[in-house]
């Protein structure tokens, strides 16, 4: 039987394991976003639209605090997540406006 501290390290352990394989899964999953909101920026510059669509901004953010509630995160940290991405998604297309 381990003493308590090499088991503590060895469940610690684990943890980071599950924490690093959900960072590359994050990483991977946003740069897959990423290229389909440059896509959609690309059309938007192409068609003449606006680089940001307030109205499904405000869809997406109150649905992503239902998942979060539901995921049991705080729903204040989702939004401002995706207040982040939002933010970044419009930086994009402004560009692809340029």
């Amino acid at each position: 039987m381990s003493d308590p501290v090499t088991r503590a390290a060895e469940v610690l352990k684990g943890h980071r394991e599950s924490i690093d394989r959900l960072d590359a899964i994050l990483v991977y999953t946003l740069g897959e976003r990423f290229k389909h909101t440059q896509a959609v920026g690309a059309l938007k510059a192409q068609h003449d639209l606006p680089p940001s669509d307030p109205t499904r901004e405000a869809t997406q953010i109150a649905r992503l605090e239902e998942l979060a509630n539901r995921a049991d995160l705080d729903p204040d940290f989702a939004k401002a997540f995706l207040n982040f991405i939002i933010d970044e998604v419009i930086r994009h297309h402004k560009k692809h406006q340029e």
